[in-house]
């Protein structure tokens, strides 16, 4: 199954006007919630700027610090990558440059494991939403309003049914939503 993951704004952006997203930053309850659902994950197919964003968790010794932190770098270093770039030469760790289109990259990774995979990154989530390959949205949303930026969903030319099939409350008062698509496999 593919899902696209993101924290978003309660008005549906994942990064304001100026680009920044520092209104999203996990308490330890929430990142505790991350660190689970990406120990489930198969790989995970994304673009140029959440891959170099998250580098970091490989390559930044001080984010071992803390116990979840120490966990969720070992998660995320062992988890296969495939990263969409037309700008990047080479990738570090256990990544790979993708060489096939979006939908045969994601059928070679439904392919190779029988566990989730998540597309992450605006504008390739988008992109697998608009082909219709995204089987389940799961939705961060942080209670922030923050008018304009950079938006979770492309703008559809048609209806997409969705069923909402889980929620969560945090502390932090963010709101966890998954939907699943209606055409997707129960």
């Amino acid at each position: 199954m593919l899902f696209y993951s993101m924290g978003v704004s309660v008005d549906g952006y994942i990064a304001d006007r100026d680009g920044t997203f520092d209104w999203s930053a996990p308490d330890d309850e929430l990142f505790g919630f991350h660190l689970a659902r990406v120990r489930e994950l198969g790989s995970i197919l994304c673009g140029r700027k959440l891959y170099q964003t998250m580098l970091v968790w490989e390559t930044d010794p001080s984010l071992r610090d803390g116990e979840l932190g120490a966990e969720f770098a070992d998660v995320w270093s062992a988890l296969p990558k495939v990263v969409f770039s037309r700008t990047l030469d080479a990738v570090q760790g256990n990544a790979r440059l993708a060489q096939s289109s979006l939908a045969e990259e994601v059928a070679a990774a439904v392919a190779m494991t029988d566990k989730d995979i998540e597309v992450g990154g605006a504008g390739l989530g988008s992109a697998a939403f608009e082909l219709g390959l995204v089987d389940e949205l799961r939705i961060f949303r942080h209670p922030v309003v923050v008018g304009g930026g950079t938006p979770l969903l492309p703008p559809v030319t048609h209806t997409v049914a969705l069923d909402l099939i889980e929620t969560r409350t945090f502390g932090s008062r963010v709101i966890y939503e998954r939907y699943r698509s209606r055409r997707a496999p129960a």
